[in-house]
């Protein structure tokens, strides 16, 4: 199990060249005219022609994507940690650095509610989420961002408890309903007062997921107004397709596809919005480790639904991964843009697909093959053991 210290983003400047597909993550522009990128210290430095970039002064290294896609990194709006990279839901180890190898850069706790013992009362759960929070910033497990530390609502909880968790560094809420807390009127005090000290709220949709959570349905999260609604699609189990596209049309709230969900009504809830002109309000997860496992290409095979059955185009499908999720988030990376974190993915169609390009392939339903993921600047994986292998690799010196 790889478990790196916080180091820090690589040093000096890199450039990548080659690029034959740029995916920038923004769902108004989802690729850009550029086949080159200029890392410096971790960051994206600049973006345009290749042969551009290179007379720009000396670099420490050059990346040859050799003509395939660049993307940001995936980000997994959902996912439950414990620590380090274990899961005691399916007693897996290694499973965050396999979510790495199939693109993911960036994970998002909803709550670390698979710890055997979670403390319930309000010292225990804000000692919990704190603890989360640090162990996770220290040490990323196979360099992955995991932002964690999201305590789960229960009764009691006052306006101090709040402003202490907010004051320790803690920035999200675990879902709301899996605790004690389980009415909105209950829920939309203690989400305000999350609100008010800059703690981000997701709140659990559907039936329950695992003992002592609850039925969610449309009118509470309605009234609990979070500034999620997690897993729309259900986490597993649905509401009925009318009422979470009710939500989607009479909520401004964030929405959240899972995997580990139904998928029809992920396809309908993507074209609810779509239909609203609400697209950049769709961010996409795994809510894994679950019951159902983990699934390491799991945003990979979310884009492949939506864009292969849902009607969305592939490259605004990657921005729903990606672009979408770091502006709701608050990330410094999922977009191409200079100044964000330069978290990529290298990728390309995957050998022998029935499709055109990588675009293509996805539209039809394949998933691609991954060559290479980089995390602040610094190749993280090679070719991917779990995607299918792609046609063309970046070559990177040294590896």
């Amino acid at each position: 199990m790889a478990v790196e210290q916080a180091a820090g983003p690589a040093k000096g400047r890199t450039l990548v060249r080659n690029i034959g597909l740029l995916l920038s993550g923004d769902l108004a522009l989802p690729l850009l005219e550029a086949d080159g990128i200029l890392i410096e210290d971790g960051k994206i430095a600049a973006i345009g022609r290749g042969a551009d970039l290179a007379g720009r002064g000396p670099v420490d290294g050059v990346i040859d994507a050799h003509g395939c896609a660049v993307s940001p990194g995936l980000v997994d709006s959902h996912v439950h940690p414990v620590f380090g990279d274990w899961t005691p839901r399916q007693n897996q180890i290694g499973w965050v650095e396999s979510f790495l190898n199939g693109g993911v850069t960036t994970m998002i706790s909803a709550g670390e509610v698979h710890l055997p013992g979670r403390p319930k009362d309000i010292v225990g759960l804000k000692a919990l989420a704190i603890t989360a929070q640090r162990a996770f910033f220290n040490a990323r497990p196979a360099g992955v961002k995991v932002l964690a530390g999201a305590p789960v609502l229960e009764l009691g909880m006052e306006e101090h408890d709040f402003a202490e968790l907010a004051a320790a560094g803690v920035t999200l809420l675990g879902e709301v309903g899996l605790g004690s807390v389980k009415t909105g009127y209950q829920a939309r005090e203690m989400v305000a007062w999350a609100r008010k000290y800059g703690i981000q709220s997701t709140i659990h949709t559907g039936g329950p997921s695992v003992p002592g959570s609850s039925m969610i349905d449309r009118d509470t999260v309605l009234e609990a107004d979070a500034d999620i609604i997690g897993h729309i699609n259900g986490g597993h189990t649905s509401l009925p397709e009318a009422h979470v596209c009710e939500l989607c049309e009479r909520s401004s709230r964030a929405i959240e596809l899972v995997h580990n969900g139904n998928e029809r009504v992920a396809i309908a809830a993507v074209q609810a919005a779509r239909d609203l002109g609400q697209l950049h309000r769709v961010i996409l997860g795994t809510d894994s480790p679950a019951g159902s496992g983990v699934q390491p290409l799991g945003i990979l095979r979310m884009i492949a639904l939506l864009s292969s059955l849902g009607g969305i185009p592939a490259a605004q499908a990657f921005a729903l991964a990606t672009g979408n999720t770091a502006r709701i988030r608050g990330l410094d990376a999922g977009l191409i843009e200079i100044g964000r974190a330069a978290d990529l993915v290298f990728l390309d169609r995957a050998q022998h697909s029935a499709g055109r390009d990588m675009l293509h392939s996805l539209e039809l339903g394949d998933l691609p093959g991954i060559g290479g993921v980089m995390i602040d600047g610094a190749m993280r994986c090679g070719r991917s053991r779990n995607t299918p292998p792609a046609e063309r690799v970046p070559e990177v010196p040294g590896h």
